[in-house]
């Protein structure tokens, strides 16, 4: 099938791997072309099959996931990288996005939900999961913002409804969320979000929360 996303699986836990094996293979548009159970065989995996998309376990037993993500993203640079865990601490989400992480599924999620996430990766998305975006989203834009991730120009002219998205952004909400709160289609929603990366020359939604907080209210401004 031409639109199959094609996975590597890198979980230690062999019942769990056997299973999410099974699980995304029965989906039409996704299958498994790698599994490993180690870092190892996980980077040998990633150069082999030079998979869509990596799904990687954070709580590998050797203890390398980070390395995982950093390797894939220099040696499989078009692959998107998904990290499973129970519950991640904030400041491994952070790290891990700094790495090069795409998207977060936590482990006791449905599998409708993991699915969805390999998906909306992808197709070139970022995703957390929603229990996760309120404080999450917040705290990695800002130390983003502190880390110098953020791309400000002063003499951007961004009209009042671009800065309402950016700040809705800034709150962690999605398209859908955001066109329900403006009362404006998703579809426009998104050409505001379009417009808003380029104008700044930005490259993530993530990059437009960190502008956000790191505007401290600025946003808010009219235009020069």
């Amino acid at each position: 099938m031409a639109n199959t996303i094609s996975l590597l699986l890198i979980e230690d836990n062999r019942l769990l791997l056997a299973g999410l094996t099974a699980l995304i293979n029965a989906e039409p548009d996704l299958r498994v072309v790698a599994a490993a159970a180690d870092t190892g065989q996980g980077l040998q995996a990633a150069l082999g099959a030079n998979p869509d998309v990596v799904l990687l376990d954070l709580g590998l037993r050797d203890g390398d996931s980070l390395r995982v993500v950093e390797a894939v993203k220099r040696d499989c640079p078009r692959a998107k990288v998904v990290a499973m865990d129970l519950l991640p601490a904030q400041e491994d989400i952070v790290e891990y996005v700094r790495a090069g992480v795409a998207g977060f599924v936590l482990k006791n999620a449905t599998f409708e939900e993991f699915a969805k996430t390999i998906r909306t990766v992808a197709a070139g998305e970022r995703v957390l999961p929603a229990s996760l975006t309120g404080s999450l989203f917040t705290q990695i834009a800002r130390q983003s913002v502190a880390a110098g991730g953020r791309a400000m120009l002063d003499g951007v002219r961004l009209t009042p409804r671009e800065r309402q998205v950016i700040e809705l952004i800034g709150e962690g909400l999605s398209n859908k969320e955001i066109s329900q709160r403006l009362h404006i289609a998703v579809h426009t929603v998104k050409s505001h979000v379009h417009n808003i990366l380029e104008k700044l020359t930005l490259h993530t939604r993530l990059q437009i929360a960190a502008y956000a907080h790191g505007e401290g209210g600025r946003g808010s401004r009219p235009d020069r």
